[in-house]
């Protein structure tokens, strides 16, 4: 579903299409791209928080949006999406792959299809649209893709976190091989990395009471923040928060079965 707002706009300025949009680390790229005078394209599975999201960019930033209602755990979503932007004749500059979500506990006990999901949405979609938009980036020399990987991308699994931590390494590594296939064309592929953000993420996972999330959570506006800048920069990676940077370079002199044990460490329930 899309509303029924002008979009003549969205043809003469350059235009975004954000991913999970509708709260969270999504919702401060939709305002950080409009504040740069970026049209947008909107995607996320509420339409009532889209609509209302469209109608905030539109009357503070004079842009135009367009919302595109669609649940990327189902395998159509990603061509659905394409297919009507290209009916639209809209030319996307920005690709920006933040849809994500967590499936919390032991690998023996959570929901399988839950994780497939998840696999899908992380992963695939991913994918999936990168492939389906990069060739109109290719064919004007000119874009960006932005795709949010995790802290959890650099870990050799994440106990307690297993299929999650699998879908970001998968998101850093497609990445950085991308970007540098691109090198040279116009295109710059970034990847976000944030560690613990407040957002509806960790309530959804039902992951308030881990210890990682008992500490040093950062603000979804600062986040979006860091990863927007480096994207405009051109980097090819960025982790958000000195905390996380520390911890990613500790990790590269760690052994590997030592890593494995803090991690499950730190994603264990904080109750006692």
């Amino acid at each position: 579903m899309v509303n029924n707002k002008t979009l003549n706009g969205l043809k003469e300025k350059k235009t975004a299409l954000i991913t999970g949009s509708s709260s969270g680390i999504g919702y401060e790229f939709s305002k950080l791209f409009a504040q740069d005078g970026y049209n947008l394209v909107l995607v996320a599975g509420n339409k009532q928080k889209l609509k209302q999201l469209a109608d905030e960019l539109e009357e503070n930033f004079g842009i135009s949006v367009k919302i595109i209602s669609k649940d990327l755990s189902v395998a159509t979503a990603s061509q659905e999406i394409f297919d009507e932007i290209q009916q639209e004749s809209i030319q996307i500059d920005a690709l920006v792959n933040n849809a994500g979500f967590n499936v919390y506990g032991p690998f023996s006990e959570t929901d399988l299809m839950e994780e497939l999901k998840m696999i899908q949405v992380n992963l695939v979609s991913l994918t999936h649209l990168t492939k389906l938009f990069l060739p109109g980036m290719l064919r004007k020399g000119y874009g960006n893709v932005l795709n949010v990987g995790s802290t959890g991308s650099f870990v050799p699994g994440g106990p307690l976190n297993a299929v999650y931590c699998a879908t970001k390494a998968f998101v850093l590594s497609f990445s950085e091989a991308i970007a540098e296939e691109l090198q040279g064309t116009g295109i710059s592929v970034t990847t976000l990395c944030p560690g613990a953000t407040k957002t509806e993420f960790s309530r959804k996972a039902h992951m308030e009471d881990t210890k990682l999330f008992k500490k040093g959570v950062m603000d979804a506006k600062t986040v979006a923040e860091i990863g927007y800048q480096a994207m405009k920069k051109g980097d090819r990676l960025v982790v958000a928060g000195f905390g996380n940077k520390l911890q990613i370079l500790l990790f590269k002199f760690m052994p590997r079965k030592m890593m494995t044990k803090m991690v499950k460490d730190v994603m264990s329930s904080d109750i006692k």
